[in-house]
């Protein structure tokens, strides 16, 4: 693909400095701008080599950029939006990594001006662990990431969007804001929650005896919490979905034990173990990711057909 002339990092911690570091040293971008809240994340971000450099000023940061990536929480992305949005050049495309995509999508449509276009994206990848110091040039590598277009989302900006993660090595799908939402709702932002909540439900008198089990169930609980509180609550509607149908699972397992039924408990748990064994085991095949039932497919060579009749991609049985 043809190098982005400049593209500028808004928010260059985990994700957007590993971007930064990945277009780089992929070739995909001339020139890397960070713009960033904090003087000391920012001359981080510039001794890392994840931009060339970095500016405070958000506005400053996006002229002349033709690619410009929301990389910071969720709840700040319209206030960001406003400002930026008179200082975008001409035809400038604005995408961002955020974990929820109905508000987000929406708000990009709102506030993008005229001239210019906007896709949502995000990239599925990162850890517990938050800030630049943690970003790799190869952490997005072998990872999904989901693009989630619109009717207003112009083809060729759509292909240099596509072009530019898949640059990166990442395998893209597509899927509509609500599709995301709901699906990402019950792979990522649930067990979250229940992670929380599985911390929470230690006793006092139980700490001493927590062990690697509970250390690795619980990990993602560490994340930051302002990051996740904007991110549950711009998809409020279909976590609290999910966590509907968790219940009920946990209602089965409940009533089983309750029955002393030890042979429904050992199916439930076997159940869980081989479809638990079968993602793990294709993570490390060819093909993976599976595809998402209903998505549109990605088609090497040309640009997906967002407009018009979609392929259905079936999720393997």
């Amino acid at each position: 693909m043809t190098p982005w002339n400049q593209v500028t990092i808004i928010g260059v911690g985990l994700i957007g400095g590993s971007l930064g570091l990945a277009l780089k040293a992929g070739g995909l971008a001339r020139r890397v701008v960070g713009v960033g809240h904090r003087q000391a994340s920012l001359d981080d971000a510039r001794r890392s080599g994840a931009a060339d450099e970095t500016t405070l000023d958000p506005a400053a940061g996006v002229r002349e950029s033709d690619l410009v990536v929301l990389a910071t929480p969720v709840g700040l992305f319209p206030e960001i939006l406003s400002r930026i949005a008179p200082a975008l050049a001409p035809g400038a495309v604005v995408i961002d990594v955020g974990s929820t995509k109905v508000r987000v999508v929406a708000d990009m449509e709102e506030r993008v001006p005229e001239g210019c276009s906007c896709v949502g994206c995000h990239p599925i990848a990162g850890s517990e662990h938050r800030g630049v110091a943690f970003a790799r040039a190869d952490l997005l590598r072998g990872a999904v990431c989901v693009v989630t277009p619109t009717r207003r989302s112009p083809p060729d900006a759509l292909r240099r969007v596509v072009e530019t993660w898949e640059g990166v090595g990442m395998t893209v799908r597509t899927l509509s804001p609500q599709e995301h939402d709901r699906l990402l709702a019950e792979v990522s932002h649930l067990p979250h929650v229940v992670a929380a909540a599985l911390v929470r439900a230690a006793s006092a008198e139980a700490e001493p005896l927590v062990g690697p089990g509970w250390a690795d169930t619980t990990r993602i609980a560490g994340g930051d919490p302002a990051l996740w509180r904007d991110i549950l609550m711009s998809n409020s509607g279909e976590v609290a979905a999910a966590l509907e149908r968790f219940q009920g699972m946990l209602a089965a397992f409940r009533s089983t034990l309750r029955q002393g039924d030890a042979a429904r408990i050992e199916a439930l748990l076997a159940e869980s173990k081989s479809r638990r064994d079968r993602l793990k085991q294709a993570q490390v095949n060819p093909g993976w990711p599976p595809n998402f039932a209903g998505a549109s497919a990605v088609i090497p060579g040309r640009p997906p057909n967002l407009l018009g009749a979609q392929e259905s991609l079936q999720e393997p049985k």
